[in-house]
């Protein structure tokens, strides 16, 4: 059969961007040990290893043994939404009722219907480097242009000056990623505050990827929602995903101002027609009874930080940025390699250890290299000595 791209939608190319590429060396990797070659370590992908905890589990058997299999509120259970308003008002002191929040697909769907409900054509949108891969098409299927703010030239705070100066009058929305992925930074509160100034001189929308505000190594996690003035301007997303290990389970929240999440929720009424009750009967166990096994969660990932940086740290020739939160560390490779893509494939050709090439988060992240957390740590030691004897021949060959 030809093929016919005259026939579809010219939103079909925002679908599709250039770092799609640098999951290549991840796919073969996957395929490779699929067919059954051994000796592999993947520490790409950010989809934990930790099981889903076994209560959270049974208690979406039981709801489909009870004959949850029927159409579920498409705005979410009403029990289920009230947790998340209570958790999203816990960590932010704001006052947030089921009318401000929605439950969706995961983190992403909730950012997809954020940006459709308050990007146009022609708008922009404002994104601190690194940029997660997926928000190039997230933010932009409307029509609307991402505006880039590089990372400085020493380290990876944001740049508030620069996202100053990169706001104009076409600026529509700024999104954040706190903590950050694939930095593992989180925003201070004198970061938050400036980003508010200018969002709020401005008159400009926030959104806020939270997903991995449970994994906070250094003190407790601030939304810029709690800012004042912030919480009538800010999207939060959110989802299990990272804290209870149900990346699978495809289940996340959008909370904000009571108009937007209704427009959400006309979108998701025709895209989704909203997320299963067996799954929201689990997410809600997640959300409650078993709130706490996130920090057995976060307490594995810290220890698991803690080894990778200690190997990678003694290596010459690399530096190596200890995360704050999430299930990542990057790490700079300029001084021992011409090219962090090139690092990682040829990491992979010769030490059958993936990484991702962090440049794929924007060109100013070109020479760094992220590692995630999401193995055992036997084999999380193995991989990195891996690294470790892979630069040390580099640099004596």
């Amino acid at each position: 059969m030809s093929d016919s791209p005259q026939r579809f939608s010219p939103l079909v190319k925002t679908l599709h961007n250039a770092a799609a590429s640098g999951w290549d060396t991840h796919f073969r990797a996957q395929q490779a040990v699929a067919d059954g070659e051994e000796g592999i370590i993947i520490l790409t992908v950010g989809d934990p290893d930790l099981p889903t905890p076994a209560p959270v589990v049974e208690k979406a058997v039981s709801a489909l043994r009870e004959g949850d299999t029927r159409y579920a509120p498409v705005k979410g259970s009403h029990e289920l939404r009230e947790a998340i308003a209570i958790d999203i008002a816990n960590r932010t002191g704001l006052e947030i009722g089921v009318d401000n929040v929605i439950v969706t697909a995961g983190t992403q769907a909730a950012l997809f219907g954020a940006s459709v409900c308050l990007l146009g054509h022609g708008d922009e949108v404002v994104a601190f480097e690194p940029v997660f891969l997926t928000y190039v098409s997230t933010l932009t299927v409307g029509g609307a242009k991402l505006v880039r703010v590089p990372k400085p030239a020493e380290g990876v705070r944001p740049d508030i000056d620069a996202l100053a100066a990169a706001i104009t009058p076409r600026t529509r929305c700024l999104i954040l990623t706190n903590p950050n992925n694939p930095t593992g930074i989180m925003l201070t509160a004198d970061e938050l505050a400036a980003i508010a100034e200018l969002a709020i001189a401005h008159d400009l929308w926030v959104l806020s990827d939270e997903v991995y505000c449970d994994m906070s190594f250094a003190g407790p996690f601030r939304s810029i929602a709690s800012v004042p003035g912030m919480a009538e301007r800010t999207v939060i997303a959110g989802a299990l995903s990272k804290s209870h290990a149900m990346t699978g389970w495809r289940i996340g929240w959008a909370v904000g101002p009571k108009d937007l999440i209704d427009h959400i929720d006309g979108l998701q009424n025709i895209v989704s027609y909203g997320v299963p009750g067996f799954v929201q009967q689990a997410a809600l166990a997640a959300m409650t009874i078993h709130r706490d096994a996130s920090e057995s969660m976060r307490r594995t990932y810290l220890s698991r930080r803690d080894l990778a940086v200690s190997i990678l740290r003694e290596v010459p020739g690399l530096s190596v940025l200890i995360p704050n939160a999430g299930m990542y560390l990057i790490f700079d490779v300029s001084d021992v390699a011409d090219s962090s893509a090139r690092f990682c494939d040829e990491l992979y050709a010769e030490k059958r250890v993936v990484a991702l090439d962090a440049g794929l988060f924007g060109s100013s992240m070109q020479g760094w290299v992220r590692l995630a957390f999401t193995v055992p740590e036997d084999e999380l030691a193995d991989g990195c000595r891996r690294i470790a004897d892979f630069v040390s021949e580099r640099s004596t060959s």
